[in-house]
């Protein structure tokens, strides 16, 4: 009797939420991504050991890989915006006209 890999539509919806979230400063979508990832390697085990017993095989190799992509988006994400941070400084974050200012300074105007 086959059955589904326990954790298979949570990797795929962790994968995908990983991606979807990837503007958000990189930190919720790398967390989601990251658990995605180690729930799928679990069930990756547990596949390997028997894959005649089990039939959403699928659904967790897409939710592992978007769970790479969602990684890699996320780190992106993070070098940026520690790059914009340190570019403009963290006190011209909350004073809009230096923001502005610096930016400029940036652009050579």
């Amino acid at each position: 009797m086959n059955q589904k890999l326990p954790n298979a539509t949570a990797v795929l919806v962790l994968g995908i939420v990983s991606i979807v979230t990837c503007c958000c400063y990189g930190v919720i979508g790398l967390i989601a991504a990251i658990i995605g990832l180690v729930l799928a390697n679990k069930d990756l085990v547990l596949y390997k050991q028997n894959p005649g017993e089990y039939t959403n095989y699928g659904n967790l190799n897409v939710g592992r890989i978007l769970c790479i992509i969602g990684i890699v988006l996320n780190v992106i994400s993070v070098i940026y915006y520690i790059y914009i941070i340190s570019s403009v400084g963290v006190d011209a974050l909350s004073n809009p006209e230096l923001l502005q200012e610096r930016i400029r300074d940036m652009q050579g105007n």
